[in-house]
């Protein structure tokens, strides 16, 4: 099943521009994923345990090299959307 989630990241401090950066190349590490990031935002797609599995690392250790932090986060299924759509 794939999956895709759209990621903020809100340092809870006075230099959060480079936690965030720190996070989004950690994404860009990991082949299996593709990470698309905006300005208010990234995605990440790829297989459902594959994407929940390095997000709850990822987001762990940000926490713990950041302390504390907010994500806000959307997931999409991709297989059901597809098959309503008779893929």
């Amino acid at each position: 099943m794939q999956v895709m989630v759209e990621l903020s990241l809100y340092p809870l401090v006075n230099e959060y521009i480079p936690p965030i950066q720190n996070f989004i190349d950690r994404l860009n590490t990991y082949e299996v994923l593709s990470v698309s990031t905006s300005s208010t935002s990234t995605q990440v797609t790829g297989n459902y345990a594959d994407v929940m599995s390095i997000l709850g690392a990822e987001m762990q250790r940000t926490h713990e090299e950041v302390g504390q932090a907010i994500f806000v986060a959307k997931f999409l299924n991709f297989d059901a959307m597809q098959a309503r759509m008779g893929d």
